[in-house]
């Protein structure tokens, strides 16, 4: 065999090594790219609110259309006057709608003693949520001069409007946590944690605590592909 028949066979061998090496890291790569943990990460606050609206409402019964506008409009001062003496700023006090309901009007059975009904509230909204949670009882004070002034635990909204602020430090709370699921994941199987393959942030969510909804809670979970090696 001549030399050169020589050289040229073992250039292909070599080449022929060298893409079975090549085929053989190639198939480990992909096998490797194929180890994966998928965990979640969470990340939980309490925060208080920091604004609320609170409305209170009241009503009267009666026969003269016109006393009733004008011992309701006396009423509505009187509460404004009232909140304002507790504290509350009269910017922070808005006037509600009056509504009429004439209960002569399609009724059934006995006639009712009282033509109208006549109904509307005073709103309160501010970020002085102490305030108010220090005063959801005032409506004893006003009973006591004579007004009926209704207003219900779950008609409060309390209100937190800082979620924005809050996002990027809860968002990292929660990578972190799911990375130290991961890397718990991969010392217990003998592995070695790499980078992220692929992640998404849950939505957050907040809700109310259940004896004091001026407390939110705040949560977010995120969910992480890491590679493993």
């Amino acid at each position: 065999m001549d030399k050169n028949k020589i050289i040229a066979a073992f250039i292909v061998a070599v080449g022929l090594a060298l893409s079975g090496l090549f085929i053989s890291l190639g198939i480990n790569k992909m096998a490797n790219r194929d180890r994966a943990v998928t965990v979640k990460g969470l990340s939980t606050q309490d925060v208080k609110a920091d604004y609320v609206v609170w409305p209170l409402s009241f009503g009267l019964l009666g026969n003269n259309l016109t006393s009733l506008y004008d011992d309701i409009s006396d009423m509505q001062k009187t509460v404004r006057k009232f909140l304002i003496s507790k504290g509350f700023a009269d910017k922070d006090i808005k006037q509600g709608n009056i509504s009429v309901t004439n209960n002569w009007q399609n009724y059934y059975g006995e006639k009712p003693e009282y033509h109208y009904t006549i109904n509307t509230s005073i709103i309160v909204s501010t970020e002085n949520v102490d305030l108010v949670i220090a005063n959801q009882g005032c409506q004893s004070e006003l009973l006591s001069r004579g007004y009926i002034v209704r207003s219900d635990e779950w008609s409060l909204d309390y209100q937190y409007n800082g979620l924005n602020e809050l996002k990027p430090r809860m968002i990292e709370e929660a990578t972190k946590n799911a990375r130290a699921v991961a890397q718990k994941f991969a010392d217990d199987s003998n592995s070695r944690l790499g980078g992220i393959r692929r992640a998404s942030q849950g939505q957050f969510s907040v809700e109310d605590d259940q004896y004091q909804p001026w407390i939110k809670h705040v949560r977010v979970v995120t969910t992480v592909d890491y590679f493993l090696n």
